[in-house]
């Protein structure tokens, strides 16, 4: 209830969907762009019938999530492979399965860093907090590539806009008794009070729109145990279906 009774991620993916299409064509790519969900509707087995039915033969897979894993992005593709199953010569598929470095993403980041630091006095020493979901341990037993691909995406954007003081976190562990990706923002935050910072600037690199994760997690979770530290947190605005999110994608596929 408090983030407003859902999460807003279905109607940002439409959004960003009808932008994208709209882009590719007017670039000369007669693409359609479908949204298929893997735990809601339109499932993803829903929206494959209907790229059958129209006829489609090339099809080409991007999740909303920058760095691959086995456990997200490889999950997806899992479930387009299951709806492909179903029919006899179904439409060729390929899956972007990684763009999390990606020249036009990094700088959409840096300048969303630079809009949000900003919001601090100049002449203040503003610490980033990068973060990511966090997934459980057991993926490294498999050497899922997802530390690397977060590690990497961090490194490029911090590369971009050159903080002074800068750390990284995993957040949104999972409620599961197994072990989760460390450290936690709860534990970031905390040295960043023991080294005496009164302000951290959070982004979010794992996650391009706003849902559960941004909107309460860290809106209201982390910033009031912020406040607690005396620390003032403030968080970068998501890409959702802005401009340079389409052109990265339109560039990525």
């Amino acid at each position: 209830r408090v983030t407003g009774g859902k999460s807003p991620v279905l109607a940002i993916t439409r959004e960003l969907a009808g932008k994208l299409q709209r882009r590719l064509r007017q670039g000369g790519t007669e693409a359609n762009v479908y949204v298929g969900l893997r735990h809601w509707h339109p499932s993803i087995g829903e929206v494959y019938r209907q790229i059958e039915q129209d006829g489609v033969r090339r099809v080409i897979g991007v999740c909303m999530a920058p760095q691959n894993s086995q456990m997200t992005v490889g999950a997806y593709i899992r479930k387009v492979e299951e709806a492909r199953a179903q029919f006899s010569a179904p439409s060729a598929f390929t899956c972007v399965r990684s763009w999390n470095t990606h020249t036009l993403l990094i700088a959409a980041i840096a300048a969303n860093i630079e809009e949000t630091r900003r919001k601090f006095p100049a002449d203040s020493t503003v610490p980033i907090l990068f973060t990511a979901h966090s997934l459980p341990l057991r993926i490294l037993e498999n050497q899922d590539p997802y530390p690397q691909e977060v590690r990497a995406t961090v490194e490029a954007v911090a590369a971009k806009v050159r903080p002074e003081v800068w750390r990284f976190a995993y957040q949104s562990q999972g409620r599961s008794e197994e072990p989760w990706l460390g450290p936690t923002v709860e534990t970031m935050l905390g040295e960043l009070e023991q080294a005496g910072h009164r302000h951290v600037l959070l982004a979010p690199i794992g996650f391009v729109s706003d849902h559960v994760e941004i909107l309460y997690d860290i809106d209201i979770e982390f910033k009031k145990l912020a406040a607690q530290k005396g620390i003032r947190l403030e968080r970068t605005p998501m890409l959702n279906a802005t401009a340079p999110l389409v052109e990265t994608l339109t560039s990525v596929v």
